[in-house]
């Protein structure tokens, strides 16, 4: 009896170090964000004001109406998303259709080829900055959206990955009963996988949104117009303003880091489930 009131003692000390270890994590991650936000909030009197203030005094919501005013904020944003929407569609089609081939297919080499596949994970994109650089600007993609935009049509491999990973855990005897009925590959990937594996092309669709919409360096490799400047170029020249209006660009930031916050609050049910890869579908 002694040894199990031990054990019981035991198990809430640790359930209580790892809650407090979990919330002081969060108020690490919380605090920065929290400080953003009631920065945009203040006037730039109160923002200089020494001691800094944590709590706006008087909230000035008129901060983020002057912010979309003071430089393009709205085309900056309307670039931003045209470039992120062709990338999400181009990551979840063209990662699934490979991971659909490497997870269903037979083909000679198979194996050797998807290990090729994940040793492209080990090489840092500063090594591949230069070479694809070169390449764009010999065939004339430099100044454009191509470079950013493209490559998302070629897969990832992390992605490919995960959902191989999904194709793997259903069933063959569904695709075999497909084949029966005269269903080919394609329409078998598009019409019976794509729906089975949901919750991971949701999580691609996630990674690939938080990916290009954070975007900072490839457009500042690539994009050379001022009119084509996605948000995040905006904001940094917003920035680099003689007098950096510091009220005006926590605004700015807030309002760009919005959509990501909004996008993982209404999906996280269904990136937590991408995020287990043995959440397909079983036999």
């Amino acid at each position: 009896m002694m040894q199990m009131k031990k054990k019981s003692t035991g198990v809430r000390i640790k359930k209580t170090i790892s809650l407090l270890l979990m919330l002081s994590i969060g108020v690490i991650l919380i605090v920065p964000l929290l400080w953003m936000i009631f920065t945009s909030l203040k006037p730039m009197e109160e923002i200089v004001r020494f001691p800094p203030t944590f709590f706006p005094e008087t909230i000035h919501w008129k901060n983020y109406f002057e912010t979309t005013q003071a430089f393009p904020f709205w085309h900056y944003a309307q670039n931003t998303l045209f470039i992120t929407v062709l990338v999400v569609i181009g990551n979840v089609f063209s990662n699934s259709f490979i991971a659909y081939g490497f997870a269903k297919l037979k083909f000679p080499g198979k194996k050797l080829l998807f290990a090729l596949v994940l040793s492209t994970m080990m090489i840092p994109n500063f090594v591949t900055m230069i070479p694809q650089y070169v390449l764009f600007s010999k065939i004339g993609w430099v100044g454009t959206y191509l470079p950013l935009i493209v490559p998302a049509f070629f897969g990832d491999a992390f992605n490919i990955f995960l959902l191989r990973q999904f194709y793997l855990s259903i069933n063959d005897e569904l695709i075999e009963a497909a084949q029966i009925d005269g269903a080919n590959h394609l329409y078998i990937w598009s019409h019976l996988m794509i729906p089975l594996t949901k919750p991971a092309l949701i999580t691609v669709a996630i990674n690939a949104f938080n990916g290009a919409w954070n975007d900072f360096l490839g457009p500042l490799l690539y994009i050379q117009d001022e009119e084509k400047y996605t948000l995040q170029i905006g904001l940094q020249v917003f920035q680099n303003q003689a007098t950096t209006q510091w009220n005006y660009l926590m605004a700015g930031a807030t309002l760009v880091l919005m959509p990501t916050i909004l996008l993982f609050f209404f999906a996280q049910r269904y990136f937590i489930e991408g995020l287990d890869l043995t959440g397909g579908t079983k036999g």
